[in-house]
Protein backbone atom coordinates (compact mmCIF):
# COMPACT_ATOMS: atom_id res chain seq x y z
CA UNK A 1 0.00 0.00 0.00
CA UNK A 2 2.72 2.88 0.86
CA UNK A 3 5.41 0.99 -0.85
CA UNK A 4 3.51 1.95 -4.33
CA UNK A 5 2.84 5.58 -3.66
CA UNK A 6 5.65 7.58 -5.64
CA UNK A 7 7.18 10.63 -3.15
CA UNK A 8 5.92 9.16 0.18
CA UNK A 9 9.35 8.97 1.52
CA UNK A 10 10.83 9.84 5.33
CA UNK A 11 10.89 8.60 8.52
CA UNK A 12 6.97 8.90 9.45
CA UNK A 13 6.13 6.88 5.95
CA UNK A 14 9.02 3.77 6.77
CA UNK A 15 7.09 3.81 10.28
CA UNK A 16 3.25 3.25 8.36
CA UNK A 17 5.50 0.83 5.96
CA UNK A 18 6.78 -1.19 9.59
CA UNK A 19 3.43 -0.70 10.61
CA UNK A 20 1.83 -2.45 7.92
CA UNK A 21 4.37 -5.48 8.02
CA UNK A 22 3.44 -6.04 11.25
CA UNK A 23 -0.57 -5.89 10.81
CA UNK A 24 0.35 -8.39 7.43
CA UNK A 25 1.88 -10.69 10.04
CA UNK A 26 -0.55 -10.64 12.54
CA UNK A 27 -3.77 -10.55 10.35
CA UNK A 28 -2.62 -12.11 7.29
CA UNK A 29 -2.84 -15.42 8.26
CA UNK A 30 -6.63 -15.48 8.35
CA UNK A 31 -6.84 -13.68 5.70
CA UNK A 32 -8.45 -15.17 2.48
CA UNK A 33 -6.59 -16.90 0.00
CA UNK A 34 -6.16 -14.02 -2.60
CA UNK A 35 -6.24 -16.33 -5.87
CA UNK A 36 -7.89 -19.63 -7.18
CA UNK A 37 -4.58 -21.53 -6.88
CA UNK A 38 -3.78 -19.90 -3.22
CA UNK A 39 -3.59 -21.64 0.01
CA UNK A 40 -4.24 -19.45 3.15
CA UNK A 41 -0.85 -18.89 4.83
CA UNK A 42 0.37 -21.18 6.65
CA UNK A 43 -0.59 -24.12 4.44
CA UNK A 44 3.04 -25.08 2.97
CA UNK A 45 3.31 -27.75 1.42
CA UNK A 46 0.56 -27.95 -0.60
CA UNK A 47 -0.98 -31.96 -0.99
CA UNK A 48 -2.95 -33.13 -3.41
CA UNK A 49 -4.28 -37.35 -2.74
CA UNK A 50 -5.47 -39.35 -4.90
CA UNK A 51 -7.20 -42.87 -4.20
CA UNK A 52 -7.10 -46.81 -5.89
CA UNK A 53 -8.78 -49.46 -4.96
CA UNK A 54 -5.37 -50.46 -3.85
CA UNK A 55 -3.95 -47.74 -2.15
CA UNK A 56 -3.75 -43.82 -1.48
CA UNK A 57 -1.16 -41.79 -2.89
CA UNK A 58 -0.40 -38.53 -0.90
CA UNK A 59 2.09 -35.66 -3.13
CA UNK A 60 3.36 -32.86 -1.52
CA UNK A 61 4.86 -30.30 -3.22
CA UNK A 62 8.48 -29.64 -1.73
CA UNK A 63 10.74 -27.51 -3.91
CA UNK A 64 13.66 -26.63 -2.38
CA UNK A 65 13.80 -29.07 0.56
CA UNK A 66 16.51 -31.54 1.32
CA UNK A 67 14.37 -35.33 1.16
CA UNK A 68 16.85 -36.76 4.11
CA UNK A 69 15.59 -33.57 6.22
CA UNK A 70 12.31 -35.06 6.18
CA UNK A 71 10.26 -36.25 9.20
CA UNK A 72 7.15 -38.63 8.26
CA UNK A 73 5.22 -40.67 10.11
CA UNK A 74 2.04 -42.64 10.50
CA UNK A 75 0.32 -43.15 13.79
CA UNK A 76 -3.41 -44.47 13.72
CA UNK A 77 -4.73 -42.61 10.41
CA UNK A 78 -2.53 -39.69 10.89
CA UNK A 79 0.30 -38.63 8.38
CA UNK A 80 2.87 -36.14 9.37
CA UNK A 81 5.40 -34.64 7.53
CA UNK A 82 7.78 -32.09 8.70
CA UNK A 83 10.91 -30.37 7.85
CA UNK A 84 12.61 -27.23 7.09
CA UNK A 85 13.07 -25.34 3.62
CA UNK A 86 15.73 -22.58 3.47
CA UNK A 87 15.25 -19.73 1.04
CA UNK A 88 18.66 -17.52 0.81
CA UNK A 89 17.65 -13.82 0.52
CA UNK A 90 19.41 -10.54 0.06
CA UNK A 91 20.13 -8.52 2.23
CA UNK A 92 20.61 -5.76 0.86
CA UNK A 93 17.52 -6.01 -1.09
CA UNK A 94 14.04 -4.60 -0.34
CA UNK A 95 11.07 -7.09 -0.88
CA UNK A 96 7.97 -5.97 -1.69
CA UNK A 97 6.30 -9.39 -1.79
CA UNK A 98 7.33 -12.84 -0.70
CA UNK A 99 5.03 -15.87 -1.46
CA UNK A 100 7.72 -18.27 -1.05
CA UNK A 101 7.59 -19.72 2.12
CA UNK A 102 10.94 -20.16 4.34
CA UNK A 103 11.33 -21.69 7.51
CA UNK A 104 9.65 -24.92 9.57
CA UNK A 105 6.82 -26.77 8.15
CA UNK A 106 4.29 -29.31 9.89
CA UNK A 107 1.41 -31.09 8.32
CA UNK A 108 -0.70 -33.40 9.11
CA UNK A 109 -2.99 -35.32 6.89
CA UNK A 110 -6.03 -37.47 7.95
CA UNK A 111 -6.08 -40.99 6.12
CA UNK A 112 -9.15 -43.02 5.35
CA UNK A 113 -9.27 -45.76 8.27
CA UNK A 114 -8.70 -48.70 5.70
CA UNK A 115 -5.31 -47.72 4.97
CA UNK A 116 -2.29 -49.59 6.91
CA UNK A 117 1.22 -48.26 7.69
CA UNK A 118 2.89 -51.50 7.17
CA UNK A 119 4.41 -51.30 3.33
CA UNK A 120 4.17 -47.28 2.89
CA UNK A 121 6.65 -45.79 0.53
CA UNK A 122 8.03 -42.80 0.02
CA UNK A 123 9.71 -41.27 -2.85
CA UNK A 124 11.01 -37.80 -3.34
CA UNK A 125 11.50 -36.34 -7.31
CA UNK A 126 11.84 -32.88 -8.39
CA UNK A 127 10.48 -31.66 -5.39
CA UNK A 128 7.45 -33.66 -5.45
CA UNK A 129 7.38 -36.07 -2.63
CA UNK A 130 5.04 -39.44 -3.11
CA UNK A 131 3.54 -41.19 -0.29
CA UNK A 132 2.25 -44.08 -1.08
CA UNK A 133 -0.11 -45.73 1.84
CA UNK A 134 -1.85 -49.57 0.93
CA UNK A 135 -4.89 -50.19 2.15
CA UNK A 136 -5.77 -52.92 4.11
CA UNK A 137 -6.53 -56.69 2.19
CA UNK A 138 -9.78 -56.36 3.65
CA UNK A 139 -11.28 -53.06 3.02
CA UNK A 140 -10.27 -53.69 -0.95
CA UNK A 141 -13.06 -54.33 -3.39
CA UNK A 142 -13.58 -58.14 -4.26
CA UNK A 143 -15.42 -59.15 -7.35
CA UNK A 144 -18.42 -61.70 -6.42
CA UNK A 145 -18.77 -64.63 -9.11
CA UNK A 146 -22.31 -65.65 -9.71
CA UNK A 147 -23.42 -69.11 -9.67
Amino acid sequence: MFNSLPGLEGPVFDQFRRLQEEMDELFGQWAPPTGIRSLPRGSFPPVNVGASPDKLDVYLFLPGVDPRQLNISIQQSLLTVSGERRLTADEKANYYRQERFSGEFNRAITLPEDVTADGAEARYRDGVLQISVPRREQARPRQIQVR
